[in-house]
């Protein structure tokens, strides 16, 4: 797995970006949001029970990222064509405000570490990284444990302080 503090990777991904017919679909690369913090975050596999409560999580939250000049990009190894239709087919992901890449060649997902060697799917991971492309953050989780969008925000928060943040640091309080 790639580490803290190592360059997220170069790729170029096919992504859904709306379910507007014609629209639907674009290239995203690692320097697309290139003057923005990312928050990059996998899951297992479109059409299943916990990956979509995770999804529509951070799309409430997009506002809370984008103030903090932070894009969010989800993905996972299903093809951009399995995207569409599960958001096509799931009310809750119809009107999603990022992108949705397929790695569907695996090989990001693989690059970062994060491919599953039982499964064959992208792990529940989340990478920040900041706007000189440096991984500031990591966290992956059980296939069957959804993650906190909100503690992902608080993380964020404490390393665009650019200062020692103590345990269970808050946007606003004192660091150290």
């Amino acid at each position: 797995m790639i580490s803290v503090g190592s360059s997220f990777p170069a790729f170029s991904l096919n992504a859904v970006v709306s379910i507007e017919e014609g629209q639907e679909f674009d290239t995203i690369s690692n320097e697309t949001f290139s003057d923005k913090w990312k928050v990059y975050f996998f899951w297992p596999k479109d059409f299943t029970f916990v990956c979509p409560t995770e999804i529509t999580a951070f799309a409430e939250l997009n506002g809370e990222f984008m103030q903090r000049g932070a894009q969010l990009i989800g993905g996972s190894t299903d093809s951009d064509y399995v995207h569409l239709a599960w958001r096509n087919n799931h009310s809750d992901l119809k009107n999603l405000p990022f992108p949705m890449i397929s790695d569907i060649k695996r090989e990001l997902c693989a690059e970062l570490g994060i491919l599953d060697s039982n499964a064959g799917v992208a792990q529940r991971a989340t990478f920040i990284v900041d706007s000189e492309n440096i991984v500031r953050h990591i966290s992956v989780n059980d296939l069957s444990v959804g993650r906190n969008p909100n503690e992902i925000i608080r993380i964020l928060d404490a390393l665009q302080t650019n200062s020692l943040c103590p345990c269970n640091w808050k946007a606003g309080e004192a660091t150290l």
